[in-house]
């Protein structure tokens, strides 16, 4: 009998998943709810290829883990079978609490709780469905585990999650600057004192990692027109929580009428066992199919910011290097309110003002750290010839102001 899964997967080939409680994981319901998630939200206004899901990123961060396992031990470093097992089955669950639109709900639906803090949720009730057989892979996740570099594998500067998502959505998008050699760098991976380093023969990959990541961000995941999108749908949930809370009907599924007309934040989650029965039945598809409904609620407001979602009208939207004034924001309402025949206090669904911090490399975080022939340590910040730390630690600051175009 075959004792894996075999998945083709369009970015590195067959993907092996072997039978037992790693398969189960694959097999579960709130894993195959990732299928139904897209990895890049709305990003595909941009990029029409970003129709990839979470089921497929999740898959990829799982074959990256067990290349790095299997290089690790190669070098010496002892991993007992056990963990091996418990990481690959931490990494394929460290997104599964993700909502639909990735970060949209937080907020405007859903309060004061994380979709990490929902993932750790719905770990434990697979633990549980699994026979407690996830116990140590929940603890690693955790860093709760004396070994802090199979912590590392899935969440640090050079985890495979990372190393996954820059690859995958490269492939997706079209956008070859984020095609980064995930290969070379799992291969020069080592541990040294339980901490995750790159031999020196890897600098050239980490340079050209941390430069594609820099990219990466910038043209794709903060792209001003998918940040346009993605602030009209954050107003538009907005304005449909809005209504409900005034009691007016809104057509929703049952998982989105639920998040609607309740409040929802960390204390309803953690007392009461319905918000997490609601969210897992949440997907991409709840919201498009409410949305459309709404196209011809009543309320104009709802209306139109709906019409815009399905036929592609999106926020007329401009970055700037300083503040937008409240002045400029008061006048954009004033012409809205006057264009569309509405109250100036509807007008604030129709503007979104917004501020968007990045640095690549943190070096107040886990450190990228270069291992030479002779045993020397060195942060890829002082190893490297041509990152310049203050630029790649540098917090970049865009204003971002979206609005209804008049």
């Amino acid at each position: 009998m075959n004792d894996s899964k075999i998945i083709s997967d369009p970015v590195f080939g067959f993907v092996k998943i072997p039978r037992g409680l790693l398969l189960d994981i694959v097999k579960h319901p709130l894993f195959q709810r990732l299928t139904r998630i897209k990895q890049l939200g709305l990003t595909n206004v941009v990029y029409p290829g970003a129709q990839h899901t979470r089921f497929q990123h999740s898959l990829g961060a799982f074959h990256l883990t067990s290349e790095a396992i299997l290089s690790l031990t190669q070098k010496g470093v002892f991993i007992f079978e056990s963990e091996a097992e418990a990481v690959q089955s931490a990494i394929l669950m460290h997104d599964i609490g993700h909502g639909p639109f990735s970060h949209v709900l937080e907020n405007t639906l859903i309060h004061g709780i994380s979709h990490e803090e929902i993932s750790l949720m719905m770990m434990n009730e697979i633990n549980h469905d699994l026979g407690d057989n996830l116990t140590l892979a929940i603890k690693i996740f955790k860093d709760e585990y004396p070994k802090r570099f199979l912590h590392q594998l899935i969440s640090s500067q050079l985890d495979m999650d990372r190393l996954d998502y820059l690859r995958r959505d490269s492939f997706f998008t079209g956008v070859t600057e984020g095609n980064i050699g995930s290969a070379r760098i799992i291969k020069m991976l080592n541990v040294v004192d339980d901490n995750l380093v790159v031999d020196s023969k890897g600098i050239y990959s980490i340079e050209n990692y941390l430069t594609s990541r820099r990219l990466m961000y910038w043209q794709v995941y903060l792209h001003k027109t998918t940040v346009g999108y993605e602030k009209l749908l954050v107003n538009l949930l907005s304005r449909a929580k809005y209504l409900a809370d005034q009691g007016e009907t809104l057509f929703a599924t049952p998982a989105l009428h639920f998040f609607l007309y309740n409040h929802i934040d960390k204390e309803a989650f953690v007392d009461n066992a319905e918000p997490l029965q609601h969210y897992k039945m949440l997907d991409d598809s709840d919201i498009w199919a409410s949305v459309k409904a709404w196209t011809t609620h009543r309320d104009p407001i709802l209306s139109l910011l709906s019409r815009n979602l399905i036929d592609r009208r999106i926020f007329k939207v401009e970055v700037r290097s300083t503040a937008v004034e409240e002045a400029e924001v008061m006048d954009i309402r004033h012409q809205i309110a006057q264009r569309y025949g509405l109250s100036f206090d509807d007008t604030a669904y129709l503007v979104n003002v917004s501020t968007i911090r990045k640095d690549m490399y943190d070096i107040h975080d886990d450190h990228i750290s270069i291992l030479y022939k002779d045993g020397t340590i060195k942060d890829i910040t002082e190893a490297s010839e041509i990152l310049n730390i203050s630029l790649l630690s540098k917090k970049i600051c865009k204003y971002y102001l979206c609005y209804q175009r008049f």
